[in-house]
């Protein structure tokens, strides 16, 4: 299935039926009267959100949407049938936007969330209505009321406990297949992950929620590599793992590129808790690591694990740091 975490759609609620004007005309029935019913009311737009979703490719070649128009009143004082009432499903975390995609309409952050997002209109009024004391055949009746329309943009945020990031190729997508049930892409060349992965992580019977984010680069504020823009993933993260591949010269260097990008696109995001992750230490001989954390502890003060995705070693030990800051 193809990722997809925006999109712009067209959505239309029915129109209300018209109201009809009828006159009662039946042998033997004296003094009939008018007997037009009401029409019916148009179907509405509604939003719901779905946990088993996690893209928006159903909105990419389908843009159009409209619900049903109510049926127009009938003799015998009968009210036309209400128009159905269309539901489209999203993933949980999708936002609605108004068509300027800077002014949020709905936030759905819990499953099975419903949002009227556009209502059908009413139905018109038939001629029994205008009856009256002066005026015992009314002749007159309304139309339906218009079903509101508009442009919208619909923006996914991935819901996760945990937002894996850092430079292309440090093995957050080895470590998600490590720890989850999840399998991305895995191979050994920069941006094999061009697309968020979610994977579920159960440690102690608790459930953690892992986001692995496309690797950044330094300028991806700009637009150089894939850009920042999967960074939107993880604002609703409650820790950042950061990922290093400690095999690299420069350990502060890279940590500070991410770090820099992170602060470029967002104060907020900069300023969350964070865990920083060296992988691949089986390739690193023991007194060349050793020299190499005991520089990267003396410039950046913060913990840090140290672990193999290859050989799967130390992961405990980085479970034991995930379920004491994500909980």
């Amino acid at each position: 299935m193809k990722f997809l975490d925006q999109a712009k759609i067209f959505i239309k609620a029915g129109n209300g039926g018209s109201g009809s004007a009828s006159f009662r005309r039946e042998k033997f029935v004296e003094f009939g009267g008018p007997d037009g019913g009401d029409g019916g009311d148009g179907g509405s737009i509604i939003i719901e959100s779905d946990r088993n979703l996690n893209t928006l490719i159903d909105f990419r070649y389908s843009q159009h949407f409209k619900a049903q128009h109510g049926q127009s009143g009938s003799k015998k004082n009968k009210t036309g049938g209400r128009g159905k009432d269309l539901v489209l499903k999203v993933p949980v975390g999708t936002q609605i936007y108004e068509e300027d995609n800077n002014t949020l309409i709905y936030d759905f952050l819990k499953n099975k969330e419903k949002f009227l997002l556009a209502a059908g209109g009413k139905g018109g009024l038939g001629n029994v209505r205008f009856k009256s004391s002066t005026n015992r055949a009314p002749k007159k009746k309304t139309n339906g009321k218009i079903g509101e329309e508009f442009w919208i943009w619909l923006q996914l945020k991935v819901i996760a406990d945990i937002g894996i990031i850092g430079l292309p190729n440090a093995g957050k997508s080895s470590l998600l297949s490590a720890l989850t049930r999840a399998r991305p892409k895995i191979a050994n060349y920069p941006f094999t992950t061009i697309n968020p992965n979610l994977g579920v992580c159960y440690i102690k019977n608790k459930e953690i929620i892992l986001a692995d984010i496309p690797g950044l680069v330094e300028g991806a504020h700009k637009g150089v590599g894939l850009g920042d823009k999967f960074l939107r993933h993880v604002e609703r993260c409650k820790i950042l793992l950061h990922m290093i591949d400690v095999s690299e010269e420069d350990l502060v260097g890279n940590y500070n590129k991410i770090r820099s990008e992170l602060l470029a696109y967002d104060k907020n995001l900069y300023k969350k808790k964070e865990i920083i992750v060296f992988n691949k230490s089986d390739i690193i001989q023991k007194d060349q690591l050793k020299n190499k954390l005991k520089k990267f502890k003396n410039r950046i003060k913060n913990r840090y694990n140290l672990i193999s995705t290859y050989n799967k070693t130390d992961l405990d030990g980085l479970k034991k740091s995930l379920i004491k800051y994500a909980s």
